[in-house]
């Protein structure tokens, strides 16, 4: 069973929902990733997803545009991304990483080589922006064979024939972005996610994470009560843009805690309270 797999399944047995916070590897700084990493887990964290800076991050808006710049102007390559992850893996080696990125980097090393290397670093899943399903059958295959969760995505937008191809291929959890447009853009419409999920839950078993407009506990617990993940990202960066290299870390434990027990209060109100 992958990590993945065991951390939903632990958390539907407690009747808790999973809190999956997004940074990008390399920002502000390299040396800032692995104790951010580590950060996000005391924060309590279930899942990380650890996005691989890229030049072109079509689906993302100007806040993780930034932070793409800001990793790849300090010599972050993907190469580099495995290498945090292996060092992270040196004291953790139970939360689940996911990377978060586009085809380009991956491809210019090679599918085969990049799913053997990421696998190696301790890599749990991987998900790929631009690889859509209708393309992605022999990339979930050899990921698959190097025991890592193909995830996918689907939007307000994926019909029935894009979700049943999610579901073929999907392991680990589908994410779901909840709102047509980019990364931190719009708000967040409850009403709209939760017409959505009974869709995609009646098609697959997989777990559904909910991603994109999310901004604070309030909006992280009304998705926590519909999804099985709560997925949030662009207030993280946010919130280290704001910061100095010596309190970032801080400033994203005490966010990342409040998101927690929003999410907790909301799915379980005994835990929710200090």
């Amino acid at each position: 069973m992958s990590k993945i797999k065991a951390v939903f399944e632990r958390l539907q047995a407690q009747g808790r929902k999973a809190l999956i916070p997004f940074i990008t590897a390399g920002d502000p700084d390299p040396v800032l990733t692995v104790p951010l990493l580590h950060t996000l887990v005391l924060a309590g964290a279930d899942v990380i997803e650890l996005g691989v800076p890229f030049s072109d991050p079509m689906a993302d808006g100007p806040t993780i545009q930034r932070a793409s710049e800001r990793a790849l102007a300090k010599g972050v390559s993907l190469r580099r991304v495995l290498e945090m992850v292996a060092n992270f893996r040196a004291d953790d080696n139970e939360t689940p990483i996911v990377l978060m990125g586009y085809a380009n980097p991956i491809e210019s090393m090679g599918v085969d080589a990049f799913a053997a290397a990421a696998f190696d670093a301790g890599v749990d899943g991987v998900l790929v922006v631009d690889y859509p399903p209708e393309e992605a059958a022999n990339f979930a295959q050899i990921l698959h064979r190097h025991a890592l969760d193909p995830i996918f995505l689907l939007a307000p937008t994926s019909g029935e024939a894009r979700i049943a191809q999610v579901a073929a291929l999907a392991s680990g959890y589908i994410y779901y972005v909840s709102l047509k447009g980019v990364t931190g853009a719009a708000s967040l419409d409850v009403a709209a996610v939760a017409a959505r999920i009974p869709e995609i839950r009646a098609r697959t078993g997989v777990p559904v994470g909910v991603g994109f407009g999310i901004r604070d506990a309030a909006t992280a617990a009304a998705v926590a009560e519909l999804a099985d993940g709560v997925v949030i990202g662009s207030r993280i960066i946010e919130e280290l843009e704001r910061s100095s290299p010596d309190d970032a870390c801080e400033k994203v434990r005490a966010l990342v805690a409040e998101i927690r027990q929003g999410i907790d209060a909301a799915t379980n109100p005994s835990r929710g309270t200090p």
